[in-house]
């Protein structure tokens, strides 16, 4: 029997949004513990906001028609905030491809939105877990690390979802943990320093440029942390992941026919000046070249 909401929303937004497509982009792998995707569609997600845990469910009607039903202390607060998170404030209608593959690719994607949380720490939590490894690798140290210390969701979330941990926790994970995990020294401090000033990064959040100014403060996070940040946590459909190892290959042989130099990549992208994080996503939505993306690096060891 189904468990009733605490709050629920039906919206019929003016304009076109795809939940599935547009929070896709949140999912940290397929086992994600904070992400599940049910066969008819429906979408499950858990966060930590700041007056609590929530299970929120999108049920898709339509482009222009969604159901929304959370559970947990953080509900209001979700609910009052769903609609920017699933791209209110976005404005695609302003992108001009400018190109035949481009214009191909966004046709195939209506309701394709940048989306933005607010909760700017719950993305950067995960993006120092990618730095320097490749997704896999990543998304497995993501997966075990909720898994052993996020919390029991509330509501009736899908069965192995979980809350990802508070700042608090993420802070007092012990050594062997990490390790376990497979996450270095200087991915588990920065996560760590991070995690200590998590309250003043989430603060930041209605402010783009503070939260990208407070961000390259902390040590070990760089312009490709940050951009992987921006465009989840603050709606910014112009965030470049400078640094990407895979970037300057994906769009060169999407939109090229050849791999972009790295020094190519940064002034290739000004055409498309501030949509260029839309240009990123409808090329690795659409091309069957697009490879999991990540900051340089070797494959992290599995211990066990």
């Amino acid at each position: 029997m189904d468990m009733p909401p605490d709050r629920s929303l039906h919206w019929q937004p003016g304009f076109p949004v795809d939940a599935t497509l547009t929070l896709k982009s949140l999912q940290r792998g397929r086992r994600d513990p904070t992400h599940r995707q049910e066969p008819d569609g429906t979408l499950w997600r858990t966060a930590l906001t700041s007056t609590g845990p929530v299970t929120y469910r999108i049920r898709q009607q339509g482009l222009d028609d969604l159901d929304i039903d959370a559970w947990g202390p953080g509900s209001d607060e979700l609910i009052a905030n769903i609609r920017t998170e699933l791209g209110e404030h976005d404005r695609p209608e302003d992108f001009r491809p400018g190109h035949p593959v481009l214009e191909r690719a966004w046709r195939r994607l209506p309701g394709l939105r940048v989306p933005r949380t607010g909760r700017l720490f719950e993305a950067l939590a995960p993006a120092i877990l990618e730095q320097r490894v490749v997704g896999l690798d990543a998304q497995a140290a993501w997966t075990r690390l909720v898994g052993a210390h996020g919390t029991q969701p509330p509501g009736p979330a899908p069965e192995t979802m979980r809350v990802a941990p508070s700042p608090a926790a993420w802070a007092k994970i012990p050594s062997w943990d990490w390790r376990r995990a497979g996450v270095d020294l200087h991915r588990s401090k920065t996560l760590i320093t991070a995690a200590r000033h998590a309250a003043k990064l989430d603060r930041a959040a209605v402010d783009p440029a503070r939260a990208y100014d407070l961000m390259s403060a902390l040590p070990g996070v760089g312009v490709w942390t940050a951009a992987q940040v921006g465009h989840r946590a603050l709606g910014d459909a112009d965030a470049l992941p400078l640094g990407d190892f895979h970037l300057g290959r994906m769009t060169g042989m999407a939109l090229l026919g050849r791999p972009l130099a790295d020094e190519e990549i940064e002034s290739f992208y000004l055409p498309w000046r501030p949509h260029r994080y839309r240009v990123i996503r409808i090329i690795e939505l659409t091309s069957r070249l697009a490879p999991r993306r990540n900051h340089r690096a070797p494959r992290a060891p599995r211990l066990a």
